[in-house]
């Protein structure tokens, strides 16, 4: 049986976890799944000796030309943020490309891509803290800093190191089903599945204000009881507040209005009923706390940038070479 094959870039200077998640991954045998597995090849740019944090050397025989002949390219970050990726690696990016290969970036790998000219008029994504260098070094990329990866397509982006796990496993997802993937997800002890973006992880000054504990207290109930009519008014009495004092906390804690944040909590608890029910999208609506099935298709379509029912048809029984969403946040 024919396996996919997979290459990841490794480059002066990186941590062995960068190269340890695609390892993980696509490199370890999966002899219980019946189904033929990736042929996984660590790359460099200048076959050889590469040095790798903490006085380590990892050493690989394969050049860019591996690196760009596979089915999946994987770059997991770039030795320097500030400077341009080399002209031999963008070249090997863009014929990769070019045939038709899915290529992959993590973390502060997106300003590869970028660089090679694969992120213009796209939406992507990479950790927080290089997000604004990202839209001013590259100002036709839609970079969005929110969010955990980007699926669009044959172009991936993923956010901070750890964020590299969702994403690969979200590739095992859309090659091999929910099945498949929930069962490499458990053994690497991940959630198959992990709600929110990278927002939650922005560093921001922690206020000392006894409303928190009421907010979170507020959050929580809304997240027991997605089916009820969820009001500002309700929320805020449930956390013993004003409505306006509520808001107030709430923009200050969450950067966003409580409506907002409900909506996507509901679009977010749809995710899993699509991927492993066949329930109809009018019950799944209804399930999550939203009044119409047009409303839910609205508000979903907003988020994951793909219909309830596309998303339902990429994770339901999904073969090898099935096609994602056209973007996905875990």
């Amino acid at each position: 049986m024919n396996r996919a094959t997979v290459s990841v870039l490794a480059y002066e200077g990186m941590s062995v976890f960068e190269t340890g998640i695609v390892t993980e991954v696509f490199g370890l045998p999966r002899p219980e799944f019946d189904v033929g597995w990736y042929e996984l090849t660590v790359c460099a740019e200048t076959p050889g000796a590469v040095r790798l944090v903490g006085g380590a050397t990892l050493h690989t025989d394969h050049g860019l030309d591996a690196f760009a002949a596979a089915d999946t390219l994987i770059v997991p970050g770039v030795a320097d943020v500030h400077a341009d990726p080399s002209p031999r690696l963008t070249g090997a990016l863009r014929a990769a490309h070019r045939r038709g290969a899915r290529i992959v970036s993590i973390c502060s790998g997106a300003f590869a891509l970028a660089g090679a000219g694969l992120l213009d008029g796209r939406r992507a994504t990479t950790h927080w803290r290089y997000a604004d260098l990202l839209v001013r070094r590259h100002p036709a990329v839609r970079v969005d800093p929110d969010v955990l990866y980007v699926d669009d397509g044959d172009v991936l982006t993923g956010a901070g190191s750890a964020a590299g796990l969702d994403l690969c496993v979200h590739l095992l997802r859309r090659d091999h089903g929910p099945t498949i993937a929930n069962a490499v997800a458990r053994r690497l002890v991940v959630p198959p599945h992990r709600d929110g973006g990278q927002a939650q992880f922005i560093e921001s000054p922690v206020p000392d204000d006894p409303g928190d504990d009421r907010l979170a207290a507020s959050m929580s109930w809304a997240l027991a009881n997605l089916t009820a009519e969820i009001t500002v008014a309700r929320l805020a009495r449930q956390a013993h507040m004003s409505p306006r004092t509520y808001l107030r906390h709430f923009a200050r804690a969450t950067g966003t209005t409580p409506i907002r944040w409900l909506i996507d909590r509901r679009v977010q608890a749809s995710l899993p009923l699509l991927e492993t029910s066949s329930a109809p999208i009018e019950e799944i609506a209804a399930a999550v706390g939203f009044e119409t099935a047009v409303t839910f298709r609205h508000h979903f379509a907003a988020a994951m940038r793909t219909s309830p029912s596309a998303y339902r048809r990429a994770f339901t029984g999904a073969t090898g070479g099935a096609h994602a969403p056209g973007s996905g946040t875990t």
